[in-house]
């Protein structure tokens, strides 16, 4: 083993200094020689006739450096050397060609680089949690909808699991931080004690919540994340500073480590329940576990399906209709048709790149074709069939391999684009895209394969060269049935590949051109919202939240350029409120099916503000208050979902009664409904929205949105609204300004980013098969010069050149299509989840993109025909 070491360390010196290394030899040989020479005139031989004799009696001295340089060299390093020096000439001897394979394979694997980049951070990339396979997420459910949990169910699961180390919940929220002279609303949340501790999040300073501090007087202490840490002045002593949030004193106990939490909420306080929030009905919570170790999905599932059947057995007041979901902590961060999106649009740059490697291939096959006298002389010249196929494998890779160097600075590149214009709903919470060794290891190994494909087809031909037959007919067999078959069937998979990634890009486009035709139920323009977040310790009196509400209003309302303004407890095309439990009176319902829709509470202004239809009976008025009858509106998904049949104005709904500021819900309580509205997509555009509005004064809560319609641009008016704001609350921060143009467009942000990603895709796609017939093209008529000449000659005219060489094109495109309605096919079926409007086969499209690329095939024909019919036959047979 060591002399194996010693020889190989030897070898690889003389490699790196050669030049030494000879002259080492060329001393110890002369020396022997000397030492000949002295030895021949000892027995009497003069000087010369020395010298004649050593020489003799040494041997052949090339021979014998030779075998010194097989001895200690490198071969496969060498040949490797010698093969890569002759690639890069012959590379560089066709500049066009080179850069245009560089530049194709380039965009196809920068477009896979960049979109891996997205799936192995969202599906592969480790969560940053000790053990992540064990947290998985419990949500109730309702007709096969995930929701939120309650207190109660919370409280229950926690005590009688056997499958969890723990369970924790949390809550989202907001707090006014008053760090600055105008204060500012800061994202907060509200976890359980051991919400950390389970996770295993890192302490920068600090420690998490005690167990104490999830008791009742005992919870006014704050955890900050890095990020907030440094905004406030990065200063190491702030362990047992006191913070005000909503102006009560929180002491800071705890600070995270950097990048851990930045993203999410700034602020996390204890999450304390108190005894009006320990009900079954009102679901507002988060739930967190961590399995025991062995405990499986399924076990976990079981287990907590079993509490939920004891719990609806022993409380009166459980949810009936209710189950129980987990769900591993990674499924549950992204939503099913964000991931189908992804994998989607994952295929799209898939086809992307084996467009580009066909095209590359028939680029390398022509170019292979050309070379057929090389290859001829050098195989006449001695070299082996295994030489020169390794010679064109190793062009192919040096041409993939540095086409997937390229194709990182153009990944990169596109990945900034693609986290710049993508809607940051597509991706789940706190991921992280970057570059790192796993993609750059994909990059390469996509570009391997890439050179390993590319350069099989060229090396196959080249190695069946018949010398003889290649310098005997001048280059010609280049054209031999096998490598026109070759040519015909790249193009004609080129295009079937480009058919169906066409195809979804038209799908897409239509699915978006469908939801910009949607009915939002809406105004967008010329409208101001906002948040006011009211801290905990105000005032949960019904009377005095009203009359504060009356102040903003009315305050807001006196500023010039306010047209109108309104108080919801939702936000159209955002949320529509809380998701509740009712019953219709008078119509009695199967206890085991729950009834449930959206509520929200609104001041009498909301509708025309919002500029939101009345299609039956009344709006709110500012009648309608606490003293007055309780009423309600519905919408028209309402209607069709529930009130089939019925006269929705002759119809009471019993929901339970909001208690202001709290997580809880008073008695039964019946409410007429006087009115029906137009349906308002707060819940997406793909989705019915059955939504209940009841009236803001019969039913206050201490925080809510705010709606301004103004006639001057809405994005202008928030200084002076929030100085109307602050006249009547010096203590209240504006949370989440947003103009409802700004809401909207983040509602089709996703749709809009996928319709105009797979169109980008498809032009690509559409151009390197543009390129792609007319390279084959092009060479087919070049190497048909003597055969169009003799055409010519014999009486064709221009036109039947130009009808001959046209109509191939067209044949190989059209054969390409119509293998491609296969792909198409496939492609539509696995879009049909994610289109909107468009049920079946979009034939419309289809058609679109058949004439699309048959014009794409006529105009890249047309060109080398029209060259081919200007040939001059005579001229050409003469040189002939």
């Amino acid at each position: 083993m060591a002399a194996l070491l010693r020889r190989s360390i030897s070898k690889f010196r003389a490699h790196v200094d050669n030049n030494g290394i000879e002259r080492e030899l060329d001393r110890e040989i002369a020396a022997h020689l000397t030492f000949l020479e002295d030895e021949f005139r000892g027995k009497g031989l003069n000087p010369s006739e020395a010298k004649l004799a050593a020489r003799r009696a040494y041997g052949d001295i090339e021979r014998t450096k030779q075998m010194h340089r097989d001895e200690r060299s490198l071969l496969w390093l060498d040949q490797l050397l010698r093969t890569l020096k002759v690639s890069i000439r012959v590379l560089l001897k066709s500049p066009g060609l080179t850069v245009t394979v560089l530049l194709t394979l380039a965009l196809g694997i920068g477009a896979n680089t960049a979109m891996f980049t997205i799936i192995y951070a969202v599906f592969l990339a480790p969560l940053p949690y000790p053990h992540p396979q064990q947290l998985v997420v419990v949500q109730s459910t309702v007709q096969g909808h995930r929701d939120w949990v309650s207190a109660g169910d919370f409280l229950d699961w926690k005590r009688q699991n056997v499958v969890f180390q723990d369970l924790n919940a949390w809550s989202g929220g907001g707090f006014n931080l008053s760090t600055r002279e105008v204060p500012e609303n800061i994202e907060a949340a509200h976890v359980t004690v051991g919400y950390f501790q389970m996770l295993g999040d890192r302490f920068f300073l600090g420690r998490p919540f005690l167990s104490q501090e999830g008791q009742a007087g005992d919870d006014r202490v704050v955890i900050i994340t890095h990020k907030l840490w440094e905004r406030l002045g990065a200063q190491k002593n702030i362990i047992g500073a006191t913070l005000r949030l909503d102006g009560d004193p929180y002491t800071v106990v705890g600070v995270l480590s950097s990048g851990s939490r930045d993203w999410g909420p700034q602020v996390i306080v204890p999450l304390v329940f108190t005894p009006a929030q320990i009900n079954y009905s009102y679901h507002w919570l988060n739930v967190v576990g961590r399995l025991k170790s062995g405990v499986t999905y399924q076990q976990a599932q079981a287990n907590m399906e079993a509490i939920v059947e004891r719990i609806k057995q022993t409380e009166p007041k459980a949810d009936q209709g209710w189950s129980v979901s987990v769900t591993p902590l990674r499924n549950a961060s992204y939503s099913d048709q964000g991931k189908l999106t992804l994998w989607l649009l994952m295929g799209a740059v898939g086809f992307i790149l084996l467009i580009a490697s066909v095209n590359v291939a028939n680029l390398l096959l022509v170019k292979g074709m050309t070379r057929y006298r090389e290859f001829a002389i050098r195989s006449a010249l001695g070299a082996s069939k295994r030489s020169i196929v390794h010679q064109s494998l190793t062009e192919s890779l040096l041409l993939a391999l540095t086409g997937g160097l390229l194709g990182v600075g153009v990944g990169y590149a596109i990945l900034q684009a693609f986290t710049t214009i993508m809607a940051r709903q597509m991706l789940p919470a706190g991921v992280q895209v970057h570059l790192n060794i796993s993609i750059l290891a994909f990059t390469f190994g996509i570009s391997a394969l890439a050179g390993v494909l590319l350069g099989s087809a060229p090396a196959w031909y080249a190695s069946r060269v018949d010398p003889v037959e290649i310098l005997k007919e001048g280059g010609r067999t280049g054209t031999s049935r096998g490598h026109k078959r070759l040519r015909k069937i790249l193009i004609v998979g080129e295009f079937a590949l480009t058919l169906s990634l066409l195809t979804g890009a038209g799908l897409a486009v239509h699915s978006f051109w469908n939801l910009l035709k949607v009915d939002l139920g809406v105004r967008t323009d010329h409208i101001l919202t906002f948040v006011l977040g009211a801290p905990e310790s105000r005032s949960k009196d019904p009377q005095r939240i009203i009359a504060y509400y009356h102040q903003i209003l009315e305050s807001i309302k006196s500023v010039p350029g306010v047209v109108n303004a309104a108080v919801m407890s939702g936000m159209p095309l955002r949320n529509s409120g809380f998701s509740m439990p009712f019953t219709i009176a008078g119509h009695p319902t199967d206890a085991t099916v729950q009834l449930d829709a959206s509520v929200q509470q609104v001041t009498p202004e909301y509708y025309p503000t919002f500029g939101i239809q009345i299609l039956r009976g009344r709006s709110f008025t500012e009648d309608d208050n606490a003293s007055s009858m309780k009423v309600a509106m519905v919408n028209e998904d309402f209607v069709r979902h529930f009130l089939k049949g019925m006269d929705p104005l002759r119809q009471r709904l019993v929901i339970q009664q909001f208690i202001p500021g709290e997580a809880a819900l008073g008695p039964p309580t019946e409410w007429q409904i006087i009115g029906v509205f137009r349906t308002v997509r707060s819940f997406g555009l793909r989705k019915d929205d059955t939504e209940i509005d009841i009236p803001f004064w019969q039913t206050p809560w201490p925080s809510a949105s705010v709606g301004v319609r103004t006639s001057l641009a809405p994005a202008t008016m928030l200084n002076s609204v929030a100085s109307a704001v602050h006249s009547v609350d010096p203590e209240i921060a504006l949370s989440a300004p947003r103009t409802m143009s700004e809401i909207r467009n983040q509602l089709f942000a996703s749709d809009r980013f996928t319709a105009l990603l797979l169109a980008s895709f498809a032009v690509l796609a559409l151009l390197l098969a543009t390129i792609g017939i007319y390279g084959v093209m092009a060479f087919s008529v070049n190497q048909r010069t003597h055969e169009i000449a003799l055409r010519m000659a014999l009486g064709a005219n221009r036109s039947r050149i130009i009808g001959m060489i046209v109509g191939e094109a067209l044949w190989l495109a059209g054969t390409g299509l119509l293998l491609g309605t296969v792909g198409a096919y496939f492609v539509g079926r696995g879009m049909r989840s994610l289109a909107f409007g468009v049920e079946g086969p979009d034939i419309r499209a289809f058609a679109l993109v058949f004439v699309v690329l048959m014009g794409a095939a006529l105009v890249a024909s047309f060109i080398p025909a029209r060259r081919a019919a200007s040939i001059d036959p005579m001229k050409l047979l003469r040189t002939e």
